[in-house]
Formats: structure tokens, C-alpha cells, sequence
């Protein structure tokens, strides 16, 4: 039995990461782990560890103690949320990446797969349809600790023989988890307002278009990508991915269509300016290519199935205040708590 470990599980993907990879290899096989004291009732059908990505000696035992053969490693802060904190920020982005490296380079374990994203891009990069190699000077700290990364699985590949696998991930849209303070993020919260209040308001411009997924094909990807055989793995850096682009406006006709008398208005603000550093579009064809990606999900067709799921009554919780204040909230208290500890 292949023993797999997600770090990160209680983030906006590691939830249903974790549950497609035990639908997939069996709940016994795939340990949950994250900071929290007690698991999350829906991954309770199968094993919790709390675990803290920045515990080097911590991580380290209970690989090799439990034979632990691939290792998921979600945990980050994201885009947005890590720009109001940007030096706990790179040590979070950083440090576990090394931690999980060395231990496939010390043969510990058999392959793991890292996240990347569109963060890797920045306002010098081709907009429309980015190419897999590219111009890359990120401007957030979020970008940059992800595009030191990329360099990071390459080299541990290229010099150690390290399978790592990785996807440069777009805005991620789901209706069974929330959003986790990344600039993409209103194309979550969109939903949640347009069932609560049946209007939105946007932290981003109207015109601003974004490569963005349907979270049931993210989940799917990144299976398929860590399934594929090695030779088809050419680049150990990160691949391109997409699934739609769109607008706010785009997104929000889309809602209309459905649920008529939606209404959106626009506020833009420090975000802004990070998604104007990203690209418009994303070119996945090598992607496509090696390893057979292709998006079951445009975005008529995600618009659908999110108004049809999203709970009206959790987002009624939100009624008052935005989830990217709730989010800031949560991070920025944990943040601070982890930075306490180590300092004390």
C-alpha cells in the first residue's frame, strides 16, 4: 500500500485533495496533516496527524517512522495574505519545501508534488496566452518565494534525481471550501454573496481578466500529474496550467444568466494591483502534451454547478463582513502566534 502524506490538508485545496486521493488509494493510505488540534469531521474517515510544515525534526520523524512514500505539500501563504506579511510569508513558502526535498534526496521518500502558480509571472510577462518559458520577475512575495521554489525542484531533480512534480496553479473555484486569501478569491466569494444578498462588490476591476479552474478539475490534474509515468514528466519546474479566463464582468453576465436581478459594482484596491501583474491567459500545451492534461470545466459550465451548491446558509455567516476579512483575521493572528514561538 502506497502511504501518502498532505500537508496542508485543511486549506482550500488540500480538503478535497485529500478525499479524491483516498476515494482514490484507500482512507488508511492517505494521512491528513495540518496545525490544527483535531481533524476537520470531513476527513475523520481516515488518519490525522497535526503537523507544522516548519518543524524540520517533526516532519523528518514521522516520514521515515511511518514509511511515508509521496508527500503533497499544500501548506502556503497565499498571494494577497502574504503581502501583509511577507518575511513569515517566505519562511512558510520556503523552509518545508527543503524540508521535503532533502528527505527524497536522502531516499525517504519516492515523489512529491509541490504547488506553483501564476504568481510566478509578473508585469514584464507576456499577458495573453503565457508561455511555459518566459520572462518571470514577480513582484509580490508570494511570486518570488514560488519562483525560488521552481528553481529548487529542478535543481534537487536535475542534481539528486529527486521526483518532484509541480503545476503553476490559477485562481481555484470551489463550493465545498473557502477561499484562502489569494487575489483570485472573489470569484468565490462572488457566489456566496450573489445566494446571501444577491449583489457583489468587487475588489478588482471590471476588465481584469484572470487564468482561473473549477476545483474538480485542479483535484483531477493534479492526480493525473503524479500518476503519469516519469518519463513523461519533462519539466520539473512547474507546468503551465488553464482551465477559463474571464472577467469580473464576464463572470458576473454568466451569474446573471441564472440568477436575473444580480447586481456587481467595483472597488478596486491593493489587489488590484497584484492581479495586474499576472497573465490575462495561460498556455498549457505542454501540459497537454506530456502528460494528457485537459479541462472538463469552461466557465458556463463552473458558473452552473457553484450556484447550484453554494450553501446559502454559510454564506449567510458572511452576510457582513467579506472572507477576505475573516481570512486576514485568522492568518494574521497564526502568523503572529508561529513568529512568538520561534522568538521565544
Amino acid at each position: 500500500m502506497t502511504k501518502i502524506l498532505v500537508i496542508g490538508s485543511c486549506g482550500q485545496i488540500g480538503t478535497e485533495l485529500v478525499l479524491a486521493l483516498r476515494t482514490k488509494f484507500g482512507n488508511q493510505a492517505v494521512v491528513a496533516a495540518d496545525l490544527r488540534d483535531t481533524c476537520p469531521e470531513i476527513l475523520q474517515d481516515g488518519p490525522y496527524i497535526k503537523l507544522d510544515a516548519l518543524d524540520r525534526e517533526q516532519v523528518r520523524a514521522y516520514v521515515i517512522e511511518q514509511k511515508i512514500e509521496q508527500v503533497y505539500l499544500l501548506a502556503a501563504l497565499l498571494s494577497a495574505t502574504a503581502e501583509k506579511n511577507p518575511d513569515f510569508a517566505w519562511k512558510l513558502n520556503m523552509e518545508g519545501l527543503f524540508t521535503i526535498l532533502d528527505l527524497a534526496k536522502e531516499g525517504y521518500l519516492k515523489k512529491i508534488f509541490w504547488p506553483s502558480s501564476i504568481a510566478v509571472f509578473g508585469p514584464t510577462t507576456p499577458a495573453d496566452q503565457t508561455p511555459q518559458h518566459t520572462v518571470m520577475e514577480p513582484s509580490t512575495v508570494y511570486g518570488i518565494s514560488k519562483q525560488a521554489g521552481e528553481r529548487w525542484c529542478e535543481y534537487y531533480h536535475n542534481k539528486f534525481g529527486v521526483d518532484v512534480r509541480s503545476i503553476r496553479y490559477p485562481g481555484l473555484i470551489s463550493y465545498k471550501s473557502l477561499p484562502g486569501g489569494g487575489t483570485t478569491d472573489y470569484a468565490v466569494d462572488i457566489f456566496y454573496k450573489a445566494k446571501s444578498e444577491g449583489k457583489f462588490t468587487c475588489f478588482l476591476s471590471a476588465d481584469t481578466a484572470l487564468p482561473m479552474m473549477f476545483m474538480d478539475d485542479a483535484i483531477r490534474g493534479t492526480i493525473e500529474l503524479m500518476e503519469a509515468p516519469a518519463e513523461k514528466i519533462k519539466i520539473r519546474s512547474a507546468y503551465n496550467w488553464a482551465g477559463c479566463s474571464f472577467t469580473p464582468a464576464e463572470l458576473a453576465q454568466e451569474i446573471q444568466a441564472l440568477q436575473p436581478g444580480f447586481e456587481i459594482n467595483y472597488a478596486p484596491d491593493f489587489r488590484q494591483a497584484i492581479a495586474d501583474s499576472w497573465p490575462n491567459s495561460i498556455d498549457d500545451s505542454h501540459a497537454s502534451t506530456d502528460w494528457g492534461w485537459k479541462a472538463h470545466f469552461d466557465t458556463k459550465a463552473m458558473v452552473k454547478v457553484m450556484l447550484e451548491n453554494v450553501n446559502s446558509w454559510f454564506s449567510a455567516i458572511f452576510r457582513n463582513f467579506s472572507t477576505w476579512d475573516f481570512y486576514t483575521g485568522c492568518v494574521y493572528s497564526f502568523s503572529w502566534a508561529c513568529i512568538r514561538m520561534r522568538k521565544s
